[in-house]
């Protein structure tokens, strides 16, 4: 594609993405109340295309601080993904799988493992994207260890532009709303993929529709 990306992308492309992340936000709610062991439901309201430049403000306030899971993927089709969420929700999580796998615990020791529940849940999130991505487009797309950063998104969208050197201008975002049983309220959350330069052209020439 050309020097802006987003031009020359059609509904019929939306769809077809739409279509790639509803896979992907199912194989992760199978995966999750495994993990959990309740029902867990994950549903993506809305996916859309955005630039790169848009996304601090878009999605959050530039000031606030969210949670965010990380990884990078690579492959023909390569790039970077995030789970972000605010933090009250990204709190709300951790309390929710907290109180069905270790009960009561102190506000000590849930911010002892706070971060490596996130982490967990994150990577099967982000995986499970990655996975129906994979088998879309009949490429493998092996990824990196998963970290989590709290900062401001601008903040964590530059490091990962200072450590792996390559941001598209594209990015493909889903809204999240996961659902678990016996909680009322669903946690809102986004998964980000952030294309290396050109990829996002390979990644629609692999789907069939360029």
């Amino acid at each position: 594609m050309g020097h802006n990306e987003l031009e020359g992308l059609s509904s019929f492309h939306l769809d077809v993405i739409r279509e790639t992340v509803n896979i992907g936000a199912g194989n992760a709610a199978t995966a999750l109340s495994q993990l959990v062991g309740s029902a867990v439901t994950m549903d993506v309201p809305k996916a859309e295309l955005v630039s790169i430049y848009e996304l601090a403000d878009r999605y959050t306030s530039p000031t606030k601080i969210v949670s965010a899971v990380y990884l990078r993927f690579e492959g023909e089709f390569s790039g970077n993904m995030l789970w972000i969420m605010s933090d009250d929700i990204a709190k709300e999580l951790v309390r929710m799988l907290i109180a069905k796998d270790f009960g009561d615990l102190s506000q000590d020791q849930m911010d002892q493992i706070a971060d490596s529940l996130l982490v967990e849940v994150g990577n099967i999130v982000l995986s499970s994207f990655l996975n129906a991505i994979s088998a879309m487009i009949n490429c493998p797309l092996p990824v990196t260890v998963p970290a989590i950063a709290h900062d401001m998104l601008g903040a964590i969208l530059d490091l990962l532009a200072a450590y792996y050197g390559m941001v598209g201008e594209v990015a493909i975002i889903s809204e999240t709303q996961l659902r678990v049983a016996g909680n009322e309220s669903p946690l809102s959350g986004h998964v980000m993929l952030l294309p290396d330069p050109q990829c996002l052209s390979v990644l629609l020439s692999k789907l069939g529709v360029l």
